[in-house]
């Protein structure tokens, strides 16, 4: 599944010779041809070109904030499970905290205040998407740590790092690889959708929300200039749910939970 958007970056670095960002008016708006497979901007910039670099934009920006995200909130899950009382009501109550409102709302607010860029908006976006990953983690801990293995491994001495990372983390890689999966896509429309709204990625850069927004005014004369990176967020936020799918069939997440 994976095999055609990366063949496309690949191509996009190595084949294509346009340069994204830039500016040629003497060739702004061209049509379908062999030299501009899917014609020009407004700019007279190559929109195949900045499309496939924009997978870097997109896609790139939205696995380092989902990787952040489960870096933060995994092991955050695994210590309030396993230690539990206090430490496990603190962090609780912050994860609460971000719970009360919905996700979208907080990274708006977040990448408001911090101020426009894609720096910004990857930061707005781990601080609302840790805690889905630490909730999961301690979910996973309270149900594995009275288990008879769990047991064996305190009493004999091991260490609590060794007992988290070794007999805990193995339960867990499953279930946060699926959620993760159906996350990137949640991500992705995230940071095209702030980006079209000026919070995001600012122009020249080629990220798919970015250029939703610069092609608004030409919606009704040259309207592939919107259709073509709405297609390109349709087609990675489906591939990535079809991911999260197969990988619940492999991990056999749901018959897990329900038992």
């Amino acid at each position: 599944m994976l095999i055609l958007p990366l063949a496309a970056v690949l191509y996009a670095f190595l084949v294509l010779k346009y340069d994204p960002a830039l500016v040629n008016l003497t060739e702004r708006l061209l049509p379908v041809s062999l030299e501009h497979p899917l014609g020009t901007d407004h700019l007279g910039r190559d929109v195949l070109t900045r499309l496939l670099h924009g997978f870097k934009q997109t896609v790139g920006y939205g696995l380092i904030a989902l990787l952040a995200a489960v870096v933060i909130g995994v092991p955050i899950g695994l210590l309030a499970g396993f230690k539990g009382g206090l430490t496990d009501r603190i962090l609780m109550r912050i994860a609460d905290a971000f719970l009360s409102f919905p996700d979208t709302i907080v990274a708006i607010v977040l990448a408001g205040l911090l101020g426009a860029g894609i720096e910004n908006l990857l930061l707005a976006i781990v601080v609302v998407k840790w805690v889905s990953y630490a909730r999961l983690a301690r979910s996973t801990v309270l149900t594995e740590r009275r288990k008879d293995y769990i047991m064996m491994a305190r009493i004999n001495g091991v260490r609590t790092g060794r007992i988290m990372t070794k007999h805990l983390f193995p339960h867990i890689i499953g279930h946060v690889l699926v959620l993760a999966s159906l996350d990137l896509g949640k991500i992705i429309l995230l940071i095209s959708s702030l980006s079209y709204i000026g919070l995001g990625a600012q122009p020249p850069a080629p990220e798919w929300g970015a250029m939703l927004n610069e092609a608004r005014p030409y919606f009704h004369s040259n309207a592939s200039l919107m259709i073509s990176p709405g297609l390109m967020i349709v087609f990675v936020v489906l591939l990535s749910n079809l991911l999260g799918d197969y990988l619940r069939d492999t991990f056999d997440v749901k018959k897990e939970v329900q038992s």
